[in-house]
Parts: structure tokens; C-alpha cells; sequence
């Protein structure tokens, strides 16, 4: 008991006010109240400027942002959709926010990342809150600056998929909770940020699931029992904040169970128990995979964290909660994706928020020491070179863009008729309905009874999967070969707009002599008008022709 109370008595001499820094920087003296809002605004500005300068991204950023604009399009929010089919790979949050800003901003990429943007945005902002009012001003300004100009969290504000939201979601149901503990164990108010976590916690579910909550719940859980505070434990499990997140969370679950019977397997075992577990997903990779990641994608920042290695850092008693807070963030983060075999590189996004305090907590005591001239020129040094790096890297999207169909799409958009169809041969193209404007489901041509596609992890599982949640609509859409012939030699009443690749005409043989009349790239596209058979027609089998 008497350990207990001098680590208690240590602990709260940690969190004592830290004596006003010997030299002031320039750049602690810009912050004023209004500090947080100014670093929210420069981080959007910096970050949204260049994010519309080239075309989405295959596979992610055609297929959620596809399935938001459909949801704008065609006024149908409940269920995300993919190419008319209910898709169920991720919650329908960030696709409302994407409709959203769609809706506001215009259809355009600029917009379409914009989500994104605000995920990264958030990241920043709590952060630097949180350390500018539990540690100080000068750690949290370079946190900020760290983020803000990594290559890391540049590559992923401009990238629209969910990881980048999340990530800002995770980051702040974290330090509401940290907050809230905090609040409590001082005898001050806590209820209301406690409320906050289980909001935003609900939010990040949301987002991507039960990541939203696993990795707070996680992280404070360890940092709780790290420093043995089992009554706060108990105050965090609070019955209004569990009523709230049940409450946000649970109805559009609750909706789609109701509609689709197997809804709540496919979501909940098949997508995130499944996939954390098993080995058949795509992106396998080692263990140690995350480490370089981190390390290499936070260049050159990352450069400065052999200073951790000094045992003095770690006897340093100022801080200690919030770095034990930090370091069990960073580290549960890290091992929790290491441990499936599926591992994307945007799935350690909740790191980065940690890892860039332990580089501002390791370089701040240099500003301000008899160094701090030598180390404020080294810090300008190397905010240019991440600057640079992120510049580079966006260059090199606008001038060598990755292939899409957005060229073609825009020159189809003047053929294309309000009643006419596209087929897509061997491939989903997901970009093609977002950048034709056409809020109509696509004819998909494949083998779809192939006994291999269920091992799959690739477009042609997607589609197969959400036709399972409506067969009929899949039957139609998710067609074979003998099936895109009927279309054909059957009489047509609409246009139809064959879209395949250079070689299509090898396994289309038909094809073969047809001259496209749309092309870029390796894509080619043909135009059947409506209208009598075509000519090959009378050769094909009868039941092709019926």
C-alpha cells in the first residue's frame, strides 16, 4: 500500500505545470487561444490542395467512391451498393460522408478525397490538443508539424478509402478516453469527454467496423492496467456512454439484418473474424512487416528516434503518464496488425499519432537548450525534406497517372445514350460508373460458376458475394459468355457498350474484325446498336438464339 501511494504522489508531481521554456521559438510564439483551430486550418489547406490533380484509384478509391456516388445518384443511402448489388465489406459511414461532400463539392476527385482529408485533419488537431493542454505547447506544435508534412499521413489524406478516417476516429475516441480517465483520477469532470469517446467510438465503428472499438478499447484497457487503476477501469464502463454508442451503432446493423437474413455472418464472422484470422485473403505478409513501414514511410522524421534509446529519456518522470499512454498506443497498434496474415500498409494509420509524440518529446528539450539555434535549423532541414517528399510524390501521380478508364469514360459520356448499357468483359472496372455519370447497374461477364472464385480474394469475389444478398439482380447483372451472347442475338432494345481490353477478341472471337470504336490505352470499347441479330448469330447454337 505505501508503493502504491508514493507512485501515486510521483505520478502527480508528473502532470505539475512545466516551467516556461528558456528560449522562446518563433514558432510558439504564433499560438495563441485560438492555436488548435489555426493548426486545424493550415493541416487542411496544406493537405486538400493538392488532392484533385489526378484520377481515383484502382481498385479502392473507384469502388468506395463508386459506391457513394451511387448512393447520390440514385438517392439510396441504406445500403451501399456495388454495381446494383448490396456490398457489405465495410459499414455505410464513410460512404455517407463521401456522398456528402460529393453532393456539396461537385463530382469530381478533389471532393471524392476530401473525407480523407478530414480524417488526417482530425488526427492532427486532436493530437496537437491533447499535448499542447496535458503536456505542452512546444511538443504538441512539433507533433503537429510532424504529422502534417510525414509521407505517411500525406499518402493517406489523399487516398479515399477508410483507413485514413478511421484512423482519425480511432486517434480521438483515444485521447477522449485517455481525457476522461484523467479527468477522473484528478476529481474533475470527465463524464462529458467520456461521452465523446463512446460517440466517436461509435463513428469509427461505423467506419470500418470493429476496429473502431477494439483498438481504443484496447489501448486504454493496457494503459489502465499498466499503471493499476482498476476503479477507473470500472468509471470508463459507463451504462449512459454504452446506451449512446448502442444507440448510434446498432440501427443500420439491426436494418440490414432484418433485410438481408445473412447479413450479420457475412459482416461480423466472414469480414472481420475471417479475415483477422484466416490466411486466404490477399496481401499476405511477414510478421515484421509494419516496422519498416512505419519507420520507412515517416522519413525523415523517423531518423530521430535512436534518441529513445538514451535510458535517461525513460527515468525522466515528467510526462509519465502521457508517455505510457503513448507507448502502449503505439505498441498494441503495431502488434495487433502484425498478427493477420492480410496486412495493408493504411491499417497502421491509428500509429502514426503516437509515433510522431515520441519524435517531438526526444527533439523538443534541444529547442529550448543551448542547442535549440543548431536544432531549430536542423528541424527547418528536415520539415523541407518531408515536404519535399510528399511534393514528389503527388508530381509523380499528376504526371504519370496509374491506368483507369476516367479518358475513356469522359469521351463515351457524349455517345452514351439515357437507355443504353454497358457490358464489361473479364473485369469490373470500378471507376467507370463514377466518371461516366450513368446511375445504372453494368452487365459483368465471367465465369461465374467457376469452383475456384469462392478461394479468391479479387473483384470477381466481391461481385459474387454481394449478388448472394440479391439473386435475382445477380442473375441479370453477373452473366457468362453464353449469356452475353443472348444479349446479342436475342433482339435489342437498348445500345449496348462492350468494354474489354486489346485482346478481348481472343477469347470473344466474334469480336474479331469488329472495329472499336472507343479506345485508350489497352482498353477498347464497341458500340452494338439495338436492333435485328448481328450476322454470327445465325451460326450460334439455337438456344443462344431463343
Amino acid at each position: 500500500m505505501q508503493h502504491s501511494s508514493e507512485a501515486s504522489s510521483i505520478e502527480s508531481a508528473c502532470i505539475a505545470p512545466l516551467p516556461k521554456p528558456r528560449l522562446a521559438t518563433t514558432l510558439t510564439n504564433v499560438l495563441d487561444v485560438q492555436s488548435t483551430w489555426l493548426v486545424a486550418a493550415v493541416s487542411l489547406l496544406w493537405l486538400s490542395a493538392t488532392t484533385g490533380l489526378y484520377p481515383l484509384l484502382l481498385p479502392d478509391e473507384g469502388r468506395y467512391v463508386g459506391i457513394a456516388w451511387h448512393m447520390l445518384s440514385t438517392g439510396q443511402y441504406a445500403v451501399p451498393m456495388l454495381d446494383g448489388l448490396p456490398f457489405f465489406h465495410k459499414p455505410p459511414l464513410f460512404y455517407w460522408l463521401t456522398a456528402l461532400s460529393l453532393s456539396v463539392f461537385g463530382v469530381n476527385e478533389w471532393a471524392a478525397r476530401l473525407v480523407s482529408v478530414g480524417g488526417a485533419v482530425l488526427t492532427i488537431t486532436v493530437l496537437f490538443w491533447f499535448l499542447k493542454n496535458y503536456v505542452n505547447t512546444r511538443i504538441a506544435l512539433l507533433a503537429a508539424l510532424i504529422l502534417m508534412s510525414s509521407p505517411l499521413l500525406f499518402g493517406a489524406s489523399h487516398y479515399a478509402n477508410m483507413d485514413m478516417t478511421v484512423g482519425g476516429l480511432v486517434t480521438a475516441t483515444i485521447v477522449a478516453l485517455a481525457v476522461a480517465a484523467l479527468g477522473y483520477e484528478q476529481h474533475g469532470q470527465y463524464r462529458t469527454a467520456l461521452l465523446t469517446a463512446y460517440a466517436v467510438a461509435a463513428a469509427a465503428f461505423l467506419t470500418k467496423g470493429l476496429i473502431g472499438i477494439v483498438i481504443p478499447g484496447g489501448v486504454i484497457f493496457f494503459w489502465l492496467l499498466w499503471r493499476r487503476r482498476y476503479d477507473t477501469m470500472r468509471r470508463l464502463l459507463w451504462l449512459p456512454g454504452i446506451a449512446i454508442f448502442l444507440l448510434l451503432a446498432l440501427p443500420w446493423m439491426y436494418a440490414m439484418q432484418q433485410r438481408y437474413g445473412g447479413f450479420f455472418d457475412y459482416f461480423i464472422v466472414n469480414q472481420h473474424l475471417q479475415r483477422f484470422t484466416g490466411k486466404s485473403f490477399n496481401n499476405a505478409q511477414a510478421v515484421w512487416f509494419y516496422a519498416p513501414v512505419l519507420l520507412g514511410l515517416m522519413l525523415p522524421w523517423s531518423l530521430k528516434l535512436w534518441r529513445l534509446a538514451d535510458r535517461a529519456y525513460w527515468r525522466n518522470l515528467q510526462h509519465q503518464r502521457i508517455r505510457s499512454l503513448m507507448l502502449i498506443w503505439l505498441l498494441f497498434v503495431l502488434v495487433f496488425f502484425s498478427l493477420p496474415n492480410s496486412k495493408l500498409v493504411g491499417y497502421i494509420l491509428p500509429a502514426i499519432a503516437p509515433f510522431a509524440y515520441f519524435v517531438a518529446e526526444a527533439w523538443a528539450p534541444r529547442l529550448a537548450g543551448t542547442s535549440g539555434a543548431r536544432s531549430l535549423r536542423m528541424l527547418g532541414s528536415f520539415l523541407a525534406i518531408s515536404l519535399s517528399i510528399c511534393i514528389a510524390a503527388a508530381m509523380v501521380m499528376v504526371a504519370w497517372p496509374q491506368p483507369g478508364t476516367k479518358a475513356l469514360a469522359l469521351n463515351l459520356k457524349s455517345y452514351y445514350g439515357p437507355s443504353d448499357k454497358i457490358v464489361m468483359l473479364e473485369r469490373y472496372r470500378y471507376d467507370l460508373p463514377f466518371y461516366l455519370g450513368a446511375g445504372k447497374s453494368i452487365f459483368v461477364v465471367s465465369d461465374w460458376d467457376d469452383p475456384e472464385l469462392q478461394s479468391t480474394d479479387n473483384w470477381r469475389r466481391e461481385l459474387y458475394d454481394a449478388g448472394r444478398f440479391d439473386p435475382v439482380a445477380a442473375a441479370n447483372l453477373l452473366i457468362n459468355k453464353q449469356g452475353l451472347l443472348r444479349k446479342l442475338c436475342n433482339d435489342r432494345v437498348v445500345d449496348l457498350w462492350l468494354m474489354g481490353q486489346h485482346d478481348s477478341p481472343t477469347r470473344y472471337p466474334y469480336l474479331q474484325g469488329w472495329v472499336p470504336d472507343l479506345q485508350d490505352g489497352k482498353l477498347r470499347v464497341w458500340h452494338v446498336p439495338a436492333g435485328a441479330p448481328l450476322t454470327f448469330c445465325a451460326e450460334m447454337p439455337k438456344d443462344v438464339q431463343e
